[in-house]
């Protein structure tokens, strides 16, 4: 047997040390962070930036904090180049945007294959579709927006199509989910599109990602449903408003701004979220990015999430 010399061994020793301390602290951190939870970030926040430089952008996200990842879309990746990407810098990928109600169930399947290889835990739908996808396109008449051609009828048929995707997700060992814009609050005389969602989908199939920034620009509070399904609501979107916005359920929307900077009081949500059955949350904002660039502003919200308190 080859003899350990001096010199190695301190520097085996100093390296499972240093290993070590990286590991605590890491712990450390995430005790700090909301819930105990790694403090996660949707893609699409920096989707200019990844599609510049793929890995540097995912390198400075790392670098700031961030330990989980969603992405919307797969950017014309392999499935096992992705994995072992986001590996390479301590990133995992749990939750992915990747699924439409009127897909055919062949290419549903071809999906949960592709992120059952990536590894991810949640397939999520963020759209809902029309009964007949013809009433967006009338003959000889102007395309009419979704927002204005969907109807209660329509709902009821996605709650029928999300159960349905639930189960073949489920058969690949993915749960499948549902995340909302404002759309899906509007009020179809006293009952919303949300709340039927919720009424009609099967618990074990379909569970949802409640993106609170949007519940807001809707008028609607997200306290109020985590408190009211604690066991739907399994992930968050931390997507903060700007103020001024008129509540809306239409696609003017309101320009988002960085964690903490808005109208949404997230020590309410955190509060309410640590009762509930959240497992994951997922940091988003959307363009037009006016104060500071999307990685400047990514490092504003996990400053504001690494120090927030419930």
């Amino acid at each position: 047997m080859k003899p350990i010399l001096r010199r190695e061994f301190l520097q085996t020793t100093a390296a499972a040390v240093a290993g070590a301390a990286f590991m605590a602290s890491s712990a450390k951190d995430l005790l700090a962070d909301p819930l105990g939870l790694p403090i996660g970030v949707q893609l699409y926040t920096v989707k200019d930036e990844l599609a510049k430089n793929f890995y540097g952008t995912l390198k400075r996200v790392a670098i700031i904090g961030y330990k989980e990842v969603e992405m919307a879309g797969f950017l014309d990746r392999k499935a096992h180049d992705l994995r072992n990407t986001f590996k390479s810098l301590g990133l995992s990928c749990p939750s992915a945007h990747c699924v439409k109600p009127d897909q055919s169930n062949d290419e549903i399947q071809a999906t949960a294959d592709y992120c059952k290889e990536l590894g991810v835990e949640y397939m999520i739908c963020a759209q809902p579709a029309l009964r007949d996808p013809k009433r967006l396109h009338p003959e000889g008449k102007p395309e009419v927006a979704l927002d204005v051609a969907i109807t209660l009828d329509d709902w009821k048929w996605n709650a029928e199509r999300l159960n349905k995707i639930g189960e073949l997700t489920k058969k690949s060992g993915i749960q499948f989910g549902y995340h909302n814009h404002n759309l899906e609050f509007t009020d179809y005389g006293g009952t919303l599109a949300y709340d039927e969602l919720l009424r009609l989908t099967d618990p074990n199939l379909v569970a949802f990602e409640m993106d609170c920034g949007w519940v807001v620009v809707a008028g609607h509070d997200p306290v109020k449903y985590l408190e009211k399904y604690p066991e739907r609501i399994q992930m968050l979107h931390i997507k903060d408003e700007k103020p001024g916005y008129k509540p809306s359920t239409g696609n003017d929307g309101a320009p988002t701004t960085e964690i903490g900077r808005g109208q949404v009081d997230w020590k309410r949500v955190f509060t309410a979220a640590r009762q509930a059955r959240v497992k994951h949350y997922f940091v988003e904002q959307e363009p037009p990015f006016t104060e500071m660039p999307p990685l400047d502003a990514l490092r504003v919200s996990y400053d504001y999430l690494h120090d927030l308190t419930v």
